[in-house]
């Protein structure tokens, strides 16, 4: 291991994370008793230009007045090249930041970026004497924000997770494609004829890539990565593969755009039992192992050293926060 030691972001069940337009607050009731990890209430894409304030004004009611029990609490702000963003700030940590968790800033681009909303809240926190630290979620959906992933993962103390912008990305990048999520007919390889000259189409992932190297980034920095949204919410099946995609890559959670994709997120980003129950013989195999002074045992036929221990340690961890839950 390296000498740099990496603080890791605190601990919270992120495998739903649940969009709620701010500007209908009719439906905040039903999203404090779903089953979602994290709720954002929206401010930005989700809420037209005159609903912005009004939408302000539904959100801190709702902080203040519903109970979010069980609930991690965001709100997405509108983005730095807005005059909405610096009163979404403002007005929500003021008069709400006491019941919120998570600020989801949108579109970062730079360090910088995310300097500026640091010193924001550290302001107003530090003026309304809140002891709680308020933490960032980023969304990574433009080129820029991509080219500096790296040095946006480790701006503020206050990080807690990058998430993958999938729309907003295919904008910036001018991706050929109309699609939120999912895959495309037409990133695929195409097979060399066969000997009766038939050829095979084989899809791909084409936001492989763009998830990898925002995983990598967020990992390297203590963070959460979290897959974005998947559009079409009549497609449970498909939800369920871009989820199970990201999740392999390293994430440890998807947006639920719809409340139908919320028990599907928290399906595909859980542990199963059976997984659970292999990371439990995983160490109790290497605790005695230990107890024997060897530093790698067989099970079932196959090697486990002290990596297996960590991989072990991760599954069973998680298993137990959602039972705690």
């Amino acid at each position: 291991m390296s000498f740099q030691i990496i603080e890791q972001a605190p601990a919270r069940l992120n495998r739903s994370e649940l969009a709620v337009p701010g500007s209908q607050p009719q439906l905040f009731e039903k999203a404090a008793k779903s089953d979602a990890d994290v709720i954002f209430l929206d401010l930005e894409d989700a809420v037209a230009p005159d609903e912005k304030e009004q939408a302000r004004k539904n959100i801190i009611q709702a902080l203040n007045d519903l109970d979010w029990t069980g609930k991690s609490m965001s709100i997405r702000i509108n983005g730095l090249d807005t005059h909405y963003m610096y009163r979404d700030v403002v007005d929500v940590v003021e008069q709400a930041g006491q019941h919120l968790d998570l600020i989801m800033i949108p579109k970062v681009g730079t360090a910088a970026d995310v300097y500026a909303i640091d010193m924001l809240v550290t302001q107003i926190e530090d003026a309304r004497g809140y002891q709680k630290r308020i933490g960032f979620e980023h969304i990574i959906e433009t080129a820029l924000g991509m080219q500096n992933v790296n040095e946006i993962a480790s701006a503020s103390r206050r990080n807690e997770s990058l998430h993958f912008g999938v729309a907003d990305y295919a904008a910036s990048t001018r991706a050929r494609t109309t699609m939120i999520g999912g895959v495309n007919k037409d990133y695929a390889v195409l097979t060399d004829p066969d000997l009766s000259g038939d050829r095979l189409t084989h899809w791909g992932d084409m936001w492989h890539y763009a998830i990898s190297r925002m995983v990598v980034a967020a990992r390297a920095n203590g963070l959460r990565p979290v897959d974005g949204p998947f559009g079409d919410f009549s497609d449970p099946e498909g939800f369920k593969a871009a989820a199970r995609r990201a999740a392999v890559l390293g994430c440890e959670g998807k947006w639920a755009i719809h409340p139908s994709q919320i028990d599907l997120a928290n399906e595909v980003m859980s542990p199963s039992d059976e997984e659970v129950t292999r990371a439990k013989l995983i160490l109790d195999a290497m605790a005695e192992a230990e107890s024997e002074g060897k530093g790698a045992v067989s099970l079932d036929g196959r090697l486990i050293d002290y990596a297996s221990i960590r991989q072990a340690e991760v599954l069973v961890e998680k298993s137990q926060q959602i039972a705690s839950r």
